[in-house]
């Protein structure tokens, strides 16, 4: 059987709710001991506490196995008592214990994020080239080992109207990625696309907390 070389740019979330479970096949077979080390390695990841972690369908008919994971940052709502979204992500490993020509592996990991960010980003050219950056250099600094990384960055404006529920005008930034990993040792590769995350959102890096009124003494303005 053949299977796609990466995960199609084209598939939207709410295509993956008929997917497989667990990283079976279709036929149920049991996964391999590569894979199964993989998801093990997953399972290890720990996340910022901003960051909501969760397994979602897989898709089928891309791999003999697979696996997803969504993941979503949040911020307090002030006109309720939910969460008000602010960038969400899938994290998708594909895997064929034959290999595959167009990966030069085995293992596929697959990206995909889409955050809210500033208007005035929307018209610098640099910021494409930065926002993939941010996965290079997360990728190298969690040492995943990888190779054949490709990908887009794009900047969307835009304005609602009427009643539509939401700010009027807004910017968002979706990056779509795919890369081959070298090794078993997923959760560098996982803990690499929730910093491309983070990023996305603005989040401070880890371990720092931005100051608010109530963290200043006395409340005085600093």
């Amino acid at each position: 059987m053949c299977y796609p070389a990466a995960y199609p740019a084209c598939v939207e979330p709410t295509s993956l709710a008929n997917a497989g479970n667990r990283g079976r096949d279709t036929g149920g077979d049991e996964p391999p001991a590569e894979f199964r080390a993989a998801l093990d390695a997953l399972a290890s990841v720990r996340v910022r506490p901003e960051i909501v972690l969760e397994q979602i369908p897989a898709p089928q008919r891309l791999a003999p196995f697979a696996h997803a994971v969504a993941a979503r940052v949040g911020e307090p709502d002030p006109d309720g008592d939910d969460d008000f979204e602010i960038a969400n992500a899938r994290f998708i490993v594909l895997y064929d214990p034959e290999g595959h020509d167009a990966w030069k592996g085995t293992t596929r990991c697959v990206g995909y994020l889409s955050a809210a960010t500033d208007e005035e980003l929307v018209d610098d050219t640099m910021f494409s080239e930065v926002a993939w950056s941010w996965l290079t250099e997360a990728l190298a600094e969690a040492g995943a080992g990888h190779h054949a990384v490709g990908g887009t960055v794009t900047r969307t404006a835009s304005t609602r109207f009427g009643d539509l529920a939401g700010p009027e005008h807004s910017v968002d930034v979706e990056m779509r990625a795919s890369w081959t990993a070298e090794d078993a040792a997923l959760d560098r590769h996982l803990q690499a696309w929730l910093d491309v995350l983070g990023n996305a959102a603005g989040l401070p890096p880890p371990g720092v907390r931005l100051l608010g009124p109530s963290d200043r003494i006395g409340g005085e303005t600093l």
